[in-house]
């Protein structure tokens, strides 16, 4: 037997607020020892089998959410859905709890690291949690209208809700254009002393290292984040009108 929708919500939105709980307990550890002062930049130099574990945890961390999204839906647009959903939470309430126990950010226009794969995405935090709004009115958009195919009589949907190729399109190209506002600060410092090739050198690990641990944002393009969340509202709007159809049986 099927659990209700709002009990499925429910669960899986404490799960998310307990994954960003744990992903800021992490923070607290890394800045204790690192920033006992307090998190600013520059960075500070982490040995390799740190910075190792912290990529494998963010790895680890995707895989928990890809899971749990897999779990709660029969198809590939709705466990889509129910990712950027979980991520959304999770990544909402990491800043939530982090202010709660650190007072950090002072604003939501701290600069703040948010992830290392495949390099180093940086910018103020008032961007992640715009992405992370956005994220969950698609989401909703797309749950709701698959709920509403599960409530028919018959207990079978003759039809199912999807994203398109042309939303997917808009999908993708937004990622890539939101993707590169974060990483165009920190990969224009680091192109201005090495080749691309250099980065990927072992030999250079420890002049990479230093230069690194240099490292003050200067400024984030938020032209391109702007355009990226235009090109997200476009697609969002476009499954809207196919899924709209769902809510009128």
């Amino acid at each position: 037997m099927s659990h209700p929708p709002r009990l499925i919500f429910l669960v899986i939105t404490l799960f998310a607020i307990a994954m960003g709980f744990l992903e800021s307990a992490v923070v607290v550890y890394l800045r204790e020892i690192y920033y006992p002062e307090g998190f600013s930049f520059p960075l500070k130099n982490m040995s390799h089998h740190v910075v190792v574990t912290e990529l494998l945890r963010e790895l680890a961390t995707m895989v928990m959410l890809v899971t749990a999204a897999w779990l709660c839906a029969r198809t590939w647009t709705v466990r889509f859905a129910w990712f950027i959903y979980l991520f959304a939470v999770w990544d909402i309430f990491y800043y939530v709890f982090l202010w709660a126990l650190l007072g950090w950010p002072d604003s939501l226009l701290t600069w703040d690291i948010l992830f290392l794969i495949p390099t180093t995405w940086v910018g103020p935090v008032l961007a992640p949690v715009i992405n992370s709004l956005t994220m969950i009115v698609l989401a909703m958009v797309i749950i709701q209208a698959d709920w509403r195919t599960s409530e028919r009589a018959d207990g079978q949907a003759s039809e199912r809700v999807r994203i398109g190729g042309a939303e997917w399109a808009l999908l993708v190209a937004g990622a890539l254009v939101t993707v590169s506002a974060y990483i165009q600060d920190y990969s224009t410092y680091m192109l201005g002393k090495f080749s691309f090739s250099d980065l990927f050198q072992p030999s250079h690990r420890a002049e990479i290292a230093e230069h690194v641990s240099h490292y003050i944002p200067v400024s984030f393009n938020w032209w391109l984040f702007v355009s990226g969340e235009l090109i997200f509202l476009a697609a969002i709007i476009r499954v809207w009108k196919v899924s709209r159809k769902f809510f009128h049986h």
